[in-house]
């Protein structure tokens, strides 16, 4: 009988394919490691991909669109008072998005050299003589039961936080649920008030749904500067979406034809309320708890994993990027830059850490939200004499020209050399424009500097210079 083909042994070995995982994938391969990417589903791209970010995106897109035809006439586009929403073909719509970049992750991974090995991935325990051993289940038929590596990379991700117990269903829905919903609610109340519960909210009081929040905390997008929360708050009423905060979620029932949502108010007072459907966004939590890290040592915190600055965890050669890591936002974009990171690092080549006050946060809710680097309280709060401009879209001819003039960007600068520390934008494109806002903060740029940067006439990004000049009390458009 012929012998049996080694067992081949990977640079790297990554355990989940979501952007963290599919994007350290891939710099690898263009690094050169032999790299084998672990995924225990049919197809790559994870949450983000499939029931995060991509469908989310497209139904806000699509909620847009939905929203400008309402005011037709005010552009010039009369007879669609008769239009009706194809809620199936908006669901197609958004599928085929998906497909469509599933096919090209697919795609890049041959490109890029990549093995794409098919199971559920698991830790075995330190390296022994270098090497990494992951076992593998739920394998194809005549697939290895293992993948050997001299590191590893846990890319394992996040999953919604679900309260009182309670599992997912028709009427009670994560995410998950929430994006494949058949019909468009006729009332929705959304539990939790950050990036997730927003954006879904935003969506369906376009589509014409009854929305509901409710808020823990004092003030909706509370990760956001408290000018952002409060502008948001007043444009979610503005368009009708009833807002409840410092409130405390008792109960969920199921009724006889929805469900009935029990909170107490910050003053006691008890509050029911029912719906079609409740989602919750409270949160999700680390999957870290079936990947063989107890066998190593990991260190964990509350579920997630210490790493330092190359994402390396206490385990030599055991690496963590993505939504597992301690104090890193739950973000794609930054759990593909740990990959990057990592991957550099086992490469041998230079890297640059992820800084924490370098990560552009966005909400893609009506209207949108971008934030970076520290908030005015928190600027006062590590002891800087600060200084803020602020400029409202009101004063900015294109925003005037694409009818959203709501919302305002805001410089949090110090008040001594004048560096950037904070921009915080809500309003038209904001999620596109906070990227100069990194760039900026990455340069270090001042605001000396940047009130003789020129941007372009007429555009959104006008607004970004007319806020730094506004620092020194010197829009030009206000």
């Amino acid at each position: 009988m012929p012998e049996a083909a080694a067992q081949p042994i990977y640079d790297v070995a990554i355990i989940g394919s979501g952007p963290a995982g599919y994007t350290a994938a891939i710099r690898a391969g263009q690094l050169g490691l032999k790299t084998a990417l672990i995924e225990s589903v049919d197809v790559l791209g994870g949450t983000c991909l499939h029931v995060g970010c991509i469908p989310t995106k497209a139904l806000l897109f699509n909620a847009e669109l939905w929203d400008h035809l309402k005011h037709a006439a005010d552009y010039g586009i009369d007879n669609v008072d008769g239009r009706t929403l194809n809620w199936e073909s908006v669901q197609k719509r958004k599928t085929t998005i998906v497909n469509k970049h599933t096919k090209g992750l697919e795609f890049l991974m041959k490109k890029n050299k990549v093995t794409v090995v098919r199971g559920y991935g698991r830790l075995t325990g330190p390296a022994k003589d270098g090497i990494h051993t992951v076992a593998l289940s739920n394998t194809p038929d005549g697939a290895a039961a293992s993948v050997q590596a001299k590191n590893v990379i846990v890319a394992t991700g996040s999953e919604a936080k679900m309260i009182f117990g309670l599992k997912p269903d028709d009427r009670i829905l994560t995410n998950i649920e929430m994006l494949s919903v058949p019909e468009v609610p006729k009332s929705l109340i959304v539990i939790g008030a950050g990036a997730v519960g927003l954006e879904f909210g935003s969506i369906f009081k376009s589509f014409g749904s009854d929305v509901t929040i409710v808020e823990f905390l004092p003030r909706i997008a509370p990760v956001e500067d408290e000018d952002i929360s409060k502008e948001l708050m007043r444009l979610f009423k503005k368009r009708g979406i009833d807002v409840n905060t410092s409130c405390k979620v008792e109960k969920i029932e199921k009724t006889e034809t929805g469900v009935k949502v029990t909170w107490t108010t910050a003053n006691g007072k008890t509050v029911e309320k029912e719906a079609d459907k409740v989602l919750v966004a409270v949160g999700r939590a680390p999957r870290t708890g079936d990947v063989g890290l107890d066998k190593t040592r990991v260190e964990l915190d509350r579920g997630f994993i210490k790493v330092n600055e190359a994402h390396e965890t206490a385990e030599p050669g055991v690496y963590a990027v993505g939504d597992i890591v301690a104090g890193l936002p739950q973000l794609a974009h930054v759990g593909g830059m740990s990959g990057i990171v990592a991957v550099t690092k086992i490469a041998g080549r230079t890297f640059r850490p992820v800084r924490r006050d370098r990560i552009p946060g966005c909400t893609y809710s009506e209207p949108q939200i971008g934030s970076a680097g520290l908030t005015e309280a928190q600027a006062k709060e590590k002891g800087y004499e600060v200084k803020v401009g602020k400029f409202p879209f009101a004063g900015n001819s294109k925003a005037t020209i694409v009818g959203n003039h709501d919302g305002f960007v805001k410089i949090v600068a110090d008040a001594k050399y004048g560096e950037i520390l904070g921009v915080h934008i809500i309003g038209p494109s904001a999620t596109e424009l906070i990227a100069e806002a990194i760039a900026v903060m990455e340069l270090e740029g001042t605001v000396d500097e940047l009130m003789f940067t020129i941007h372009a006439h007429p555009t959104l990004s006008e607004s970004m210079l007319d806020a730094y000049a506004a620092v020194e009390g010197m829009a030009i458009n206000a």
